[in-house]
């Protein structure tokens, strides 16, 4: 009885490895390569699969993730026979995996010597100044040859980094010395345009105070000119005003004057009739009529009038009186 329990314990066991052996779980990104008895027998992508037992085996696991290789560094020579020592990278993707595993023996290896030999060819028809200054193109060419060359191998090269490009020493100490005139002399033409353009600087403000400062005696003239203009006008306005006052004041002097001739004919004219009147009252002697004419023509000299009209001969305005008197008798 003992012994049959061991014996289906162990059964038990053998079944539960079987069954473990048989469980395949494929990771997300990745192929398995299935082979039965030796052959292929087909590919299992990510997920869980059963396998036959003792028949079914994998033969390789592959990522469909993109990977780098680090091609070895290696000495290459270029056009102008120059050793050069050069460090790349190349990046690719498994797009079959059935000719990744079958394709090629050993596909890191063969992708190793496939880059070195198409670096070499590249490198080889270029000169140095092309290689260390054409570095995109000569990615560029290497992965267009690289990709044509992998297609049977079932995986395509995206991209081909070259890291380094490094030449023997005595030319880097050449090309550093050529660098540093290089750099001089940058420097030299760097610092002449900033003269150049200084003194360009400088003319041109020189220019605009000059155009300034014609501008402002300009406007200064201009404000001149303006000014002694408004000032003629003025002057000539207060000339016409003072003409205007001139005139007004001698019309207003004659027109007084005016006034004055007639208000003296009219008390002239008063007095001579208050003359007769007194006259015809009196009866006066010829003595008495000088002696009234005088008074009379004393006061009229002495009144507003400007103008006195006296006779050339006092006797003839005793005369004059003494015909008034017989007329009036």
């Amino acid at each position: 009885m003992e012994l049959l329990i061991i014996v289906v314990i162990v059964l038990l066991v053998v079944i539960m490895i079987i069954l473990a052996k048989s469980v395949c779980i494929v990771p997300q990104s990745q192929v398995y390569i299935i082979e039965r008895l030796g052959q292929f027998a087909g590919e299992l992508h990510s997920g869980m699969h059963f396998l036959v037992p003792f028949l079914d085996r994998v033969r390789s696991k592959m990522s469909l993730a993109e990977l780098a290789y680090d091609v070895p560094p290696m000495d290459v020579i270029t056009k102008d026979t120059v050793s050069i020592r050069a460090d790349s990278f190349v990046f690719y993707t498994i797009f079959d995996a059935k000719l990744a595993t079958y394709g090629c023996r050993n596909l890191r290896e063969g992708l190793s010597t496939l880059a070195i030999s198409t670096l070499r060819s590249v490198i080889g028809k270029l000169d140095l100044e092309q290689c260390l200054q054409s570095r995109a193109e000569i990615s560029t060419q290497m992965t267009r040859e690289l990709d044509e060359a992998t297609d049977k191998w079932g995986i395509k090269v995206t991209r081909v980094e070259i890291k380094t490009f490094q030449p023997p020493r005595n030319i880097q100490d050449a090309m550093e010395r050529q660098m540093k005139a290089e750099r001089e002399r940058r420097e030299q033409l760097t610092m002449a345009q900033a003269a150049k353009e200084a003194a360009i600087l400088d003319a041109q403000k020189n220019k605009e105070v000059q155009i300034l400062n014609a501008e402002a005696a300009r406007s200064a003239a201009e404000l001149n000119a303006e000014a002694n203009r408004i000032a003629i006008v003025q002057k000539a306005e207060a000339e016409k005003e003072a003409m205007l006052l001139r005139a007004e004041a001698e019309k207003q002097v004659a027109l007084r004057k005016a006034e004055a001739q007639a208000e003296a004919i009219r008390l002239t004219e008063i007095a001579k009739a208050e003359g007769i009147k007194a006259i015809n009252a009196a009866t006066p002697t010829d003595a008495t009529l000088r002696v009234k004419a005088y008074d009379a023509f004393r006061d009229a000299s002495h009144g507003e009038a400007t103008k006195i009209i006296i006779p050339s001969d006092l006797q003839g305005i005793v005369g004059m009186a003494s015909a008034v008197k017989s007329v009036l008798k």
